[in-house]
C-alpha cells in the first residue's frame, strides 16, 4: 500500500503520540503499533513499504525533544508546556521538526499539515491555538533568514 504524504504525516503524529505514554517504547516499536492499528481497522493485511519520511521525523522529533520544546515554549503566551493538551504538543512538536529540519517542506505546507491535523484529532480551540503558536514560530524563522 501507498500512503500519501499527508497519510504520512498523521503516522509520524500517532507515533509522536503514542510515545507520550510510553516513554521507553522506541521509534521503530510506536511506528509499528500505529502500522498495525491501521492494517487492523481496514481489515485487511498490508505490505507496508514505508518511506524514510515517517522514521526520520519520529526518530528526529525525539532526539531534538529538548531543542523542540524550547523554542515552542519561547512563542507560547501565557502558557507552560505541561497544560498543552498531548496532541496538540505532538502536532507542535512534528511541525517545529519539519519547519527546521526538513528543507523538503515548505514552511508554510508544514503550518496547513498541523492545522490539518489539529482538525483530524482535536477541536476548533485547539486549532487555533496550534496555529498561533506555528504561525509565531514561522514569523521568527522567516525573520532569522
Amino acid at each position: 500500500m501507498n500512503f500519501n504524504r499527508h497519510q504520512l504525516r498523521q503516522i509520524a503524529f500517532q507515533s509522536i503520540f503514542i510515545q507520550f505514554f510510553n516513554e521507553d517504547l522506541s521509534c521503530e516499536d510506536a511506528i509499528n503499533h500505529v502500522l498495525d492499528l491501521f492494517e487492523s481497522a481496514e481489515d485487511e493485511e498490508y505490505e507496508f513499504v514505508l518511506p524514510e519520511y515517517v522514521v526520520t521525523t519520529v526518530n528526529g522529533v525525539k532526539e531534538h525533544q529538548s531543542e523542540l520544546d524550547a523554542l515552542i515554549s519561547k512563542h507560547l503566551n501565557k502558557w507552560k508546556l505541561e497544560r498543552i493538551a498531548k496532541t496538540d504538543l505532538a502536532i507542535l512538536r512534528l511541525t517545529t521538526y519539519e519547519m527546521l529540519y526538513q528543507s523538503d517542506i515548505p514552511n508554510k505546507v508544514a503550518l496547513n499539515e498541523a492545522l490539518e491535523l489539529a482538525k483530524e484529532f482535536s477541536d476548533d480551540e485547539s486549532r487555533r491555538f496550534v496555529n498561533g503558536v506555528l504561525s509565531s514560530i514561522l514569523t521568527s524563522l522567516e525573520d532569522q533568514a
